[in-house]
């Protein structure tokens, strides 16, 4: 008989997180495509938000931007009795720190944190940036709307709090508008050193930069497809570790690629609609983005942005060539597709912030064996429901394959041969949310 509960409570276990939840669904469908438009028009009608551009209008430059990016931030948090923690973050800047920065400037943050009920000191980030730029990167005085540029992923930050702030999650959010893009990734570097000095364990950054734009330079037309890029391993890896991977794998498992495709599955089972097109790089070639800064420091961050850029809009002077419009204007975003590409970072927000810790001290064994052995550390927390085994074949992109194992630390997978495929551990909760795969470190 207890045999039969036993084996009777595992499969409802394995039912109740198979089944998706209609938050989820009431999430996605709160996004406003018309908040994100009128936030778009507002922040491209600041003129230029160049990081070196004008402080004191209320009218023009990125000073204005972000003392109306916090407006907007404090105001959500007025309307859900203080949720959010509103503050700017912000670092010094020498001119000639690099030869985009011809003065002193202050690069400032806009950061709105949703605290945690159980895990305050997690933290799940979506960023947007604040600044933009023309033709010249020290022209700060032109014309810059930024709108794709990126208005978009800023307006979808602040529509995200707006959305999430409605419910309560045990880890915490960071909503964040980081400056100093175009600059060199200042705005970045400064947040990662600030949350490193503040002791932060952040789970990953879901940096948006560029959200809105369906047409390419190419002429294809998708409004569905989007591009999740991620580096393999972390640049901070320890020769030990690269030394291992040789023998054990793991040369696209880092923490970062086990963001994206925790955001990839979401995705597929929240939104089936959409295209989540995974890009095994750190951003685009020889490009950049404010993810950067955060896997320098450690943490796992990924890019997400539209499939199919137009290079005529981006960094120009707005003007007419042969017939062509150059220029980052309103009238080539596509505010439905920002308000989809919103609704993935929301959803992947709200699936991390619900879930539990993921397991700590991973290990894996069975050489020249026929089964896979696994053992890990517990998490102390009451609402685990217990852990799931996932597993792929090697040249497989995705978590193709899974077993949960229930509120164990060690279990043994029969008749799989170590060989032969990749796997990882993920804590499963009660509410039927999981923690990212974690990939293991050790070998016993």
């Amino acid at each position: 008989m207890k045999t039969f509960l036993t084996a009777t409570l595992i499969l409802l276990s394995i039912i109740l997180t198979a089944q998706t939840d209609q938050k989820m669904y009431d999430i996605i469908n709160d996004i406003s495509s018309k908040r994100i438009e009128k936030d778009i028009k507002t922040l491209a009608g600041f003129g230029t938000r160049h990081t070196l551009s004008d402080t004191v209008s209320n009218t023009r430059g990125i000073g204005a931007a972000r003392r109306w990016i916090k407006s907007e931030f404090d105001k959500i948090s007025n309307q859900c009795n203080n949720c959010l923690d509103v503050f700017y973050q912000k670092d010094l800047v020498k001119q000639g720190t690099n030869q985009r920065i011809t003065k002193d400037v202050w690069v400032v943050n806009v950061v709105a944190i949703q605290r945690g009920t159980k895990y305050p000191n997690r933290f799940i980030m979506m960023s947007g940036d604040i600044d933009s730029r023309v033709t010249d990167p020290t022209d700060y005085t032109s014309d810059s709307p930024g709108a794709n540029d990126n208005a978009t992923g800023m307006a979808g930050a602040i529509e995200a709090a707006r959305v999430l702030t409605k419910y309560k999650f045990e880890n915490s959010i960071i909503y964040v508008g980081l400056s100093g893009e175009e600059q060199g990734l200042f705005g970045g570097q400064g947040l990662a050193k600030y949350a490193k000095q503040k002791d932060w364990n952040i789970i990953g950054i879901m940096n948006n930069d560029m959200i809105g734009n369906i047409k390419g330079v190419d002429g294809v037309i998708d409004n569905r497809t989007f591009r999740i890029f991620s580096e393999p391993v972390p640049p901070s890896e320890t020769e030990k570790q690269r030394k291992s991977r040789r023998f054990y794998g793991g040369e696209v498992d880092g923490v970062s690629r086990q963001l994206a495709r925790y955001i990839h599955k979401t995705v597929k089972t929240y939104m089936p609609e959409m295209n989540p097109m995974m890009v095994y790089r750190l951003d685009r070639f020889g490009r950049g983005g404010h993810h950067r800064p955060f896997n320098d420091a450690g943490y796992a961050g990924i890019r997400i942005m539209e499939a199919h850029e137009n290079y005529t809009q981006q960094h120009q002077n707005i003007r007419e060539e042969d017939g062509i419009q150059y220029g980052d204007v309103v009238e080539h975003v596509n505010f439905d597709y920002a308000t989809k590409l919103t609704s993935v970072n929301a959803i992947n927000l709200a699936s991390i912030a619900w879930a539990p810790p993921a397991p700590t001290e991973v290990k894996i064994g069975g050489i020249v064996e026929p089964s896979v052995k696994f053992k890990w550390k517990k998490i102390n927390d009451p609402n685990i429901l217990g852990y799931k085994i996932y597993w792929r074949d090697t040249t497989s992109p995705t978590w193709d394959h899974s077993r949960f194992v229930g509120n164990i630390d060690n279990f043994i997978l029969d008749n799989i041969v170590i060989d032969n495929f990749f796997f990882g551990i993920a804590t499963v909760g009660k509410n039927g949310y999981e923690s990212p795969v974690v990939f293991p470190s050790e070998i016993f």
